[in-house]
């Protein structure tokens, strides 16, 4: 299709935009009236510039020009030099409702028409934690003043430093010496007072018996002659080691022990560890052991010459200690 004649029709009607050609306007081509962009709907050209808004359609306004150096106003208005007021601005109190300088100002707010603001809970909050960490911060600072200055020791209203306790440099007791002071604690027992039966009798004739007076047992070489040890205060059930003091000379002798009425599993030995001639009792005395088991409370400890026994010794003391020892 050209600019040219090439149908019965108009050139405006073969081509709608035959005008905007120098070909169509030779020929007669006119834009058509009415709206922007379509056929018959196409304004009217005009120069750069000469197009004004807010002027009717169709007729361009002269430019307006505001005062020097001032840009042009919104929709051809010029705006006001500076300093002086807009013709388009309208100070609030101007308006309906607002008020001048002095006047009570509306709050704003979250909705409606009255537009209150409600409280502010956020910096409530932080007040209120910053209160509570001061708080605890001064607490803190007391207590620890406090601390430091007990550990000074403090001083009296003379000035003098109040007296302190120094650390013992006397060894504490040791486990060995609680042991040792219990063993002491437990009870002995002196030929006088142990009960006798049989042939046997108290003597003091033979030197180096350590009971008081240097009284012994004598005559227990005869069957069913027999001494007994009722001892009390045992502070548990256990093991517990008997010591016999005696005198024996020449040949090694033996007896029965019976603990609680039952017979020691072994014949108590009584053997002449001293090395002593015979009859030479006053360089026998020696000292023997057992390890019965004992009751807490009172037990009863009996060494008797029976059939078989080999009984001629001197009998000085018994004594007990805790546990199985040999001293």
């Amino acid at each position: 299709m050209t600019p040219g004649n090439n149908g019965a029709s108009t050139p405006e009607d073969d081509d709608p935009f035959g005008y905007l050609y120098a070909d169509g306007q030779a020929n007669g081509a006119q834009p058509p009236s009415g709206g922007y962009g379509y056929p018959n709907s196409v304004n009217r050209v005009r120069p750069v510039g000469t197009r004004q808004y807010g002027a009717p359609q169709g007729q361009a306004a002269p430019p307006q020009q505001g005062a020097y150096g001032q840009p042009q106003g919104a929709y051809g208005q010029p705006q006001g030099a500076y300093g002086q007021p807009n013709a388009h601005y309208a100070a609030p109190e101007t308006l309906p409702g607002g008020g001048g300088p002095g006047a009570p100002q509306q709050p704003s707010g979250h909705g409606g028409g009255g537009g209150r603001r409600g409280p502010n809970t956020k910096g409530l909050l932080i007040g209120a934690v910053a209160v509570v960490a001061a708080v605890v911060i001064g607490i803190a600072v007391a207590m620890t003043s406090s601390g430091s200055d007990d550990d000074k020791g403090g001083t009296e209203a003379g000035g003098d430093p109040a007296p302190t306790q120094s650390a013992s440099t006397e060894p504490s007791p040791s486990a060995s010496d609680d042991a040792e002071k219990e063993e002491a604690e437990l009870p002995s027992v002196d030929a006088k007072a142990m009960r006798l039966a049989g042939s046997a009798s108290l003597a003091s004739d033979v030197e180096g018996a350590q009971s008081d007076g240097g009284v012994y047992v004598a005559n227990l070489n005869q069957p069913g002659a027999s001494v007994t040890w009722t001892v009390d205060g045992i502070p548990e059930d256990g093991l517990y080691t008997l010591f016999t003091t005696y005198s024996a000379a020449g040949e090694d002798q033996s007896m029965t022990l019976t603990v609680n009425g039952k017979e020691f599993g072994s014949k108590l030995n009584l053997g002449n560890f001293a090395g002593a001639k015979d009859n030479d009792f006053a360089k026998g005395w020696t000292k023997t052991y057992a390890w019965p088991t004992l009751n807490k409370g009172t037990n009863t400890i009996t060494l008797s010459c029976a059939d078989g026994d080999k009984c001629n010794v001197l009998l000085d003391q018994f004594s007990l200690k805790k546990g199985q020892v040999k001293d």
